[in-house]
């Protein structure tokens, strides 16, 4: 996605003992909470029964039971707000103001460019990128991380919809195609966010300058971010909708990047004792 990694990296489980568990000198698998090291004494008891990537599974499944609570919430006070008129006056001006500044060819290239974070376009890329890392590193972690990741956002996204039901912009309001299913939130913005959130984080992991970490930091967020717009743009959605999208993402990254740290927590301590 952004600057090149290491030239021979290490693979594996040693590659990701030795490589993934530092970023620009921190220790990931130093937990400083007492939060932190209870979850780190549970991760170890699963391991011991299971092993490490059962580990990381449920892990993550946990924290989408969590992050789909979380939607349910987020989406109940949403509700609320909205019913309110309390988002009618953030709502309606940003629509005006995209359609006022539309023209025919800037529709053509948005409605391409969004149909990167489609139901098409964003799975055909997650799985590249995802393939050519797991190959990479020899590893099944990407591939672990990656498909939770996309498999949370796409619940999230279907539980809104069916649980809120809210209506998109007019159609008169909207640059063809039409869509039809309920406003909230927005798929688009909540899977481009997540998936380029955690190819970016993945990725981060083994780049050895913050200049190439910050470089692919703006590149995963530019992207995430014009693709929300451009659902606000076509009159797709309200930005509302991909505002909660937005920090429905960024929760359920924090929960797949805390699972990971766990994973790379057991990995490490686990060959400290060997060599020990």
């Amino acid at each position: 996605m952004t600057a090149q990694e290491p030239k021979t990296p290490e693979t594996g489980v040693r590659g990701e003992v030795n490589q993934d568990r530092f970023v620009g000198g921190q220790d990931l698998t130093r937990w400083k909470s007492p939060i932190g090291r209870f979850m780190v004494r549970i991760a170890q008891r699963i391991t011991a029964f299971l092993g490490p990537y059962a580990a990381l599974v449920i892990t993550l499944a946990v924290g989408l039971a969590v992050v789909l609570a979380l939607a349910l919430v987020f989406g109940e006070v949403y509700e609320s707000v909205t019913e309110a008129d309390g988002v009618a006056g953030l709502d309606h001006p940003v629509l005006d103001a995209a359609k006022s500044v539309r023209s025919p060819a800037l529709n053509v290239a948005v409605t391409a460019y969004t149909d990167i974070g489609g139901t098409i376009g964003m799975p055909i890329i997650a799985v590249v990128i995802m393939i050519w890392l797991a190959l990479r590193r020899r590893s099944w972690t990407p591939v672990i991380l990656i498909v939770t990741a996309g498999l949370g956002s796409l619940l999230m996204t279907i539980a809104g919809k069916q649980l809120f039901g809210r209506a998109r912009p007019n159609l008169s309001d909207a640059v063809p195609p039409y869509e039809h299913s309920p406003s909230f939130p927005s798929g688009h913005s909540l899977n481009s966010i997540v998936i380029a959130g955690i190819v970016a984080y993945i990725i981060i992991l083994r780049l050895e300058t913050t200049r190439a970490r910050v470089v692919t930091i703006l590149v995963a967020s530019a992207f995430a971010i014009t693709i929300g717009l451009s659902r606000v743009y076509l009159g797709h959605h309200w930005l509302t909708d991909v505002l909660a999208a937005w920090a429905l993402g960024i929760a359920w990254l924090a929960l797949v990047i805390t699972a990971h740290r766990l994973y790379l927590t057991v990995r490490a301590r686990h060959a400290e004792h060997v060599v020990s």
